[in-house]
Formats: structure tokens, sequence, C-alpha cells
């Protein structure tokens, strides 16, 4: 089966499944964007989601049921999965504070502040995303992308 589009029905789909396991999740990426926004500026290839390292074992089962398989696996950095579309995941060791950290290529680190983690919506729907500062802050650094450019034209449009 070829993965098709995320669409907002799959990544609802994902959400609950997560949620019914007990995952927490954090929206990042385009729908992390399209989430802070209130709605899909754009389609997606794949939906970004943040967890806690320790629930590693659990996201992969639920996306191992909803049929999905690792396609690039760069664990403890990212591992992206193809199934009916793309899940990319990111595994986070989070801090008694709230604050966060990710494993980076080379032995680079990502850090989250606590402020990092808030809400959005997708499809009229509450999710837990990251904040406009963390989504600017990792469009930084390198050349943009049109996509990116996109992305964040729609947080400028939205006051973010």
């Amino acid at each position: 089966m070829d993965a098709g589009p995320m669409t907002p029905e799959l990544a609802l789909d994902l959400l609950d499944a997560f949620e019914r396991a007990g995952i927490d999740v954090w929206v990042a990426g385009g729908w992390g964007i399209d989430a802070l926004v209130g709605r899909q500026t754009r389609d997606h290839r794949d939906l970004d989601v943040l967890y806690r390292i320790e629930d590693d074992a659990p996201i992969r089962a639920v996306l191992t049921a909803a049929g999905y398989v690792p396609e690039t696996d760069w664990w403890p950095v990212r591992v992206e999965l193809r199934g009916p579309s793309y899940v990319d995941i990111h595994p986070l060791a989070f801090a008694p504070d709230g604050s966060a950290t990710q494993s980076g290529l080379d032995g680079t680190t990502f850090d989250y502040p606590a402020s990092a983690f808030t809400r959005g919506t997708i499809a009229d729907r509450t999710v837990a995303c990251l904040s406009a500062a963390q989504q600017r802050l990792f469009h930084s650094g390198y050349e943009l992308r049109e996509i990116d450019r996109h992305d964040l034209a729609a947080l400028d449009g939205a006051g973010r």
C-alpha cells in the first residue's frame, strides 16, 4: 500500500489512539504550525509527534497496530514510519520542571523550555503542540525551503 497524505482525519485517529494508550504527545512540524494557526494551511506528507522517551515501546506498538512500519530509524533522534501516511516520532527526555531535551545527530541536543509546550487545534479539536516560539526556533539556522517559508508566513498571518 502506498502512503498517502496525512489528512486531519488520519492525524486525529492517531492522536486518539495515543490518548487511549495513555501516551502524551505533542504535534510539531507542519501540523503543529497548522494547530497554532487553527486551520489547515497546506497539504501534509506526515505527522511529526513528540513524546516522552519512556513511552517509546507503547508508541511504536500503537503505530504498528495502525499499520505503520519503520522506514528510517535514527533512534534516539527520530524514527519515520510509513503506513496509511507517514509519521515522524521524536522522543524527548523531560526534566522535573517540564523542560525537555531531544537527542540530535553527532551528539548534539535540542532543548525545549517548559514554555515550548502549548495547545492548538486540528479540525476544531484541541491538541497539544509546540509553541510558536519553539516552531520559529526550529525554523532557524538553515536555508529555508518554500514549505518552511509558507509555515512561517502562516504563523505571521495568524499573529503568532
